[in-house]
């Protein structure tokens, strides 16, 4: 028994199945997650910046994937 390319068992199969079902909705909420960022960032941006709290660039970085987890999550409660 032979295992093809596009056998049904075959592992890009799985792998083009299990992308179309978990892309969309990530890709959704990297879009929310940005929109919401661009709402919160103006508002902390002198806080953000001033570096009291943590390096900028890593306060920016961990406010965005913020905004993503809260966007997959909204997303995900239907």
């Amino acid at each position: 028994m032979s295992l093809t390319a596009f056998s049904p068992s075959a592992p890009l199969t799985d792998l083009v199945f299990g992308a179309s079902l978990f892309f969309p909705p990530l890709f959704k909420a990297v879009l929310l997650g940005f929109f919401f960022w661009l709402l919160i960032h103006p508002l902390i941006r002198g806080w953000i910046y001033s570096g009291d709290v943590w390096h900028p660039t890593l306060m920016d970085l961990s406010l965005f994937v913020l905004c993503v987890a809260g966007a997959l999550w909204l997303l995900s409660l239907g």
